[in-house]
């Protein structure tokens, strides 16, 4: 029998009253295990105005206080890790050692968020004028929603959802509706920290709920990660309902690969990056520019890594990429490697209708490598969002950056080199916001903002770090006189 999964509301389980559910199914073994319910409006509203009337109090909870909580979430995570990890590979296809090391990240932003009592801390001037002195104090906003991905269902709800608690707000979360499952499991150990009721809650469901969010005028602030798309379209609506919205969109990532660099280091480091997570990630990348002499060393080397990437179900040893999130997303995967067939690429490796011994009926994409993709095709500017490597090629460093930079995303780009002085010359001149030399994934650390540009972020202040903080409070001003004259004498 499957499960039907429950909302959070109000520091109540609670069972939908939605009629309609969308089901679950594991992408690894096509084993139908949950059924998220789509929620109404109505019970996003009474969400809403339970988190309204917690904020009354929870704000003036003291932030060493708040924190407290986080401290036993951190508890929390930590004795659950491989129950959380196992959770998140059987319903998104990723292998369990990724699936720890999501939730390893998002343990690290509860960490960075303990420290609110000194990042939230406001500025204070004495004298500004004679006897006058100024003050600027951080304060919550209210009420808040996340709204979250598929692709890290336990990682990317804690770029926000710590920093909003500890700030003061109240927090609800809306799971994607094809992985809700994990947040299920990550609420039933929230249920466990003794919250004032109605501070963090859990709404599933789908487009509607989301709208339901974007509308209710009691959220004041939308944090979201999803694709391009939708990013636009939900921040767009947000600040039309006069809503603070942080919303990461999808990605398109370059990697230059010069001469000097150590072709072994870099092709075991990218294969990793490329393919890691079956390509699922935004910080995958997918567009590799060699430069100059690099492209035959590379190019051999990298079709064997290809080659030999481990394909399988998540949950077993020694498998490298999994499954990728649903049979649609195969054919839309094989789809577009046509298109780039039909663009003039030359498909260098070929992983359409494989199969897994013993899971035939999974969602599995092997690694696939294209070559010669031309510049200005579709392929080079479409996110694939799969196991999908495409190569190109150019003569120079200069070249290579105007390449990278010839695109609408804007959320990663790396180069492998030797020279410092090309390193530095590409982090300058490239237009991204998070920059990778020698490095396949350039993930922020929790204690810095998770960047990006262009089509790939719309809003001011990315998540996690000081920029969450910033996002989650507003200031206030207070310039102040107290005259002598004006004191009572007692």
């Amino acid at each position: 029998m499957t499960q039907r999964l429950l909302n959070y509301v109000n520091g109540q389980w609670t069972e939908s009253k939605a009629t309609e559910c969308l089901p679950i199914i594991n992408p690894g073994t096509a084993e139908h295990f949950a059924d998220v319910p789509l929620s109404s409006a109505q019970e996003v509203d009474t969400a809403a105005k339970a988190a309204a009337v917690a904020f009354r109090e929870w704000r003036r909870v003291p932030a060493p206080d708040r924190i407290q909580y986080l401290f036993k979430l951190k508890q929390l995570l930590e004795e659950n890790l491989d129950f959380l990890a196992r959770t998140c590979t059987e319903e998104c296809g990723k292998t369990f050692n990724e699936s720890k090391g999501e939730l390893r990240r998002a343990i690290e932003n509860v960490e960075v968020a303990c420290g609110i009592p000194m990042l939230m801390q406001g500025r204070n001037n004495e004298d500004i004028a004679r006897g006058i002195d100024e003050h600027m104090f951080r304060q919550p906003l209210g009420v808040t929603a996340m709204i979250a991905p598929f692709n890290f269902p336990g990682m990317i709800p804690f770029w926000f959802l710590p920093y909003a608690l500890a700030t003061g707000n109240c927090m609800i979360v809306k799971p994607s509706e094809k992985c809700p499952v994990t947040q299920q499991r990550v609420f039933e150990l929230i249920d466990h920290l003794g919250l004032p009721p109605g501070v963090l809650q859990l709404v599933n469901g789908a487009r509607d709920t989301v709208e339901a969010i974007l509308d209710h005028p009691v959220v004041r602030a939308v944090s979201m990660v999803g694709s391009t798309p939708a990013a636009r379209a939900i921040y767009a609506r947000s600040a039309a309902n006069g809503k603070r919205a942080q919303c990461q969109g999808g990605a398109k990532n370059p990697v230059l690969i010069m001469p000097d660099a150590d072709m072994e280091t870099a092709t075991r480091i990218l294969a990793d990056s490329a393919y890691g997570c079956a390509g699922q990630r935004c910080l995958a990348l997918s567009v590799g520019i060699t430069v100059g002499e690099a492209k035959e060393p590379f190019r051999k080397r990298f079709s064997e890594a290809t080659q030999a990437r481990k394909v399988g179900y998540g949950l077993e040893e020694g498998v490298e990429t999994g499954a990728v999130i649903s049979a649609e997303s195969k054919a839309r995967i094989e789809k577009l490697i046509g298109v780039a067939e039909a663009e003039g690429a030359s498909v260098s490796v070929d992983g359409r209708g494989q199969k897994v011994p013993g899971y035939e009926q999974g969602s599995y994409m092997f690694p696939t490598l294209l070559d010669h993709v031309p510049p200005q095709g579709e392929i080079a500017k479409t996110e694939i969002f799969g196991p999908v490597f495409s190569l190109m090629h150019v003569d120079t460093l200069e070249e290579g950056i105007a390449m990278v930079n010839d695109r609408a995303f804007g959320n990663m780009a790396c180069i492998f080199t030797a020279s410092g002085a090309a390193a530095r010359q590409f982090r300058t001149e490239t237009h991204a916001g998070n920059i990778g030399v020698n490095i396949g994934v350039a993930a922020p650390m929790a204690f810095f903002p998770f960047s990006g540009w262009a089509d790939s972020f719309f809003g001011d202040l990315h998540g996690q770090a000081e920029h969450a903080v910033e996002f989650f409070t507003e200031t206030k001003i207070v310039v102040e006189r107290w005259p002598k004259e004006w004191s009572r004498k007692f």
